[in-house]
C-alpha cells in the first residue's frame, strides 16, 4: 500500500488506488489468470482495461492489453461512446 501512496503522490493523482491483495477484485472481474513467461507457470492479472459508462457499467473491455497504442484505443473507444 505504501508503494500506491507513493506512486499516487508522485503524478498528483486526484483518486484512491486499490490495492487488492486478497486478488478478490481480479477474480471478480475475471482477470486474475494462469500466465505463462519462460516457461514457467504463475498466477497473476492478466492486463485489461475497463471502459465505464456514467450509469456505472462496463461499456468495452479491453484484454491482454498491450502499453503500445493502448491509450490512444481507449481514447478513440471513449469518444464513440
Amino acid at each position: 500500500m505504501k508503494s500506491h501512496e507513493k506512486f499516487k503522490a508522485a503524478h498528483d493523482l486526484p483518486f484512491t488506488l486499490i490495492a487488492d491483495t486478497d486478488h478478490a477484485i481480479a477474480e471478480r472481474y475475471g482477470v486474475w489468470a494462469e500466465k505463462q513467461m519462460y516457461g514457467r507457470k504463475f498466477w497473476g492479472v492478466a492486463r485489461t482495461t475497463f471502459i465505464v459508462d456514467a450509469k456505472g457499467r462496463i461499456a468495452k473491455i479491453f484484454r491482454n492489453v498491450k502499453p503500445e497504442g493502448h491509450a490512444e484505443a481507449v481514447a478513440a473507444a471513449v469518444a464513440t461512446s
